[in-house]
C-alpha cells in the first residue's frame, strides 16, 4: 500500500512538472492577444488516472506555479487559469469515474469542454476587465468575436488531444512501474472512431485558427 501511494505521489508530481513545462513553453497564439497551452491535457490525463480530485490539485499546483514565476495577470490571471482548468478537466475526470468506459471518457471530454466554454465566457465578463485593464463595455464587444471561439477551440483541442495521448500515456508509466499493470485504464484503447474524432477536431480547429486570422 505504501509503495502504491508513492508511485502515484511520484506520478502526479510528473504530471505536475508536464503541466507547468507545457504553460512555460507551449503557448501559442490563438485569436488576437489570447494564446493557448495544452497543459490541460495534461491535467485531464491525470484525472482519468487518478479521479477528479487528482486534477484539482494539479490544477491548483500548476496555476500558483504560473503565477509566481512566468504569468505578468497576478492572482486573477492564476483564479482565471484554476477556473478554466477545472472545468475542463475536473468535469471530465469526474465523468469518466462515473462511467469508466471510452463512452463515458468522451461523453467527459465534451462535457468539460461544454463547462469550460460556459464557465469562462461568465468569468471573463466578470474579472477580465481588472487583469486586462480593459473597460467592461471592450470586454463584452470581445465576448463573442474572441473569448467564445478560443475557448471553443481550446477546449477542442484538449478534448482531441486528451483522446490521443490518454493511452499511451498510459502504456508508458505502466512500462516504467509508474502504474500498476492491473490499472483499469489499460482497457481503454484508440479505436479508429476515437481516432477519427479527435483529427476531425484537430482539423476543424486549426481551419478556424486560420480564419480568424484571415489566413484562408
Amino acid at each position: 500500500m505504501k509503495h502504491s501511494n508513492t508511485r502515484k505521489l511520484t506520478t502526479v508530481g510528473m504530471l505536475c512538472a508536464l503541466a507547468y513545462v507545457a504553460a512555460a513553453v507551449g503557448r501559442i497564439p490563438l485569436v488576437l492577444f489570447l494564446k493557448y497551452d495544452p497543459k490541460d491535457v495534461v491535467i485531464a490525463i491525470g484525472g482519468f488516472l487518478f479521479g477528479p480530485l487528482t486534477a484539482f490539485a494539479v490544477t491548483m499546483i500548476v496555476s500558483v506555479a504560473q503565477m509566481i514565476t512566468i504569468s505578468g495577470t497576478g492572482i486573477f490571471g492564476c483564479l482565471m487559469n484554476m477556473i478554466s482548468s477545472c472545468s475542463f478537466a475536473c468535469t471530465a475526470a469526474w465523468i469518466y469515474k462515473k462511467k469508466r468506459k471510452q463512452s463515458g471518457a468522451m461523453i467527459g471530454l465534451f462535457c468539460g469542454c461544454g463547462c469550460q466554454v460556459v464557465m469562462m465566457m461568465f468569468w471573463n465578463y466578470l474579472i477580465a476587465p481588472i487583469y486586462m485593464g480593459y473597460p467592461r463595455e471592450a470586454v463584452v464587444e470581445l465576448l463573442l468575436p474572441a473569448f467564445l471561439p478560443f475557448n471553443l477551440i481550446k477546449g477542442g483541442l484538449n478534448a482531441a488531444m486528451t483522446m490521443l495521448l490518454y493511452k499511451p500515456v498510459v502504456t508508458v508509466l505502466r512500462r516504467s512501474n509508474f502504474m500498476e499493470s492491473g490499472h483499469d485504464s489499460e482497457k481503454m484503447r484508440i479505436k479508429a472512431g476515437v481516432l477519427l474524432t479527435a483529427l476531425f477536431l484537430i482539423i476543424t480547429c486549426l481551419l478556424w485558427i486560420l480564419s480568424l486570422n484571415n489566413v484562408i
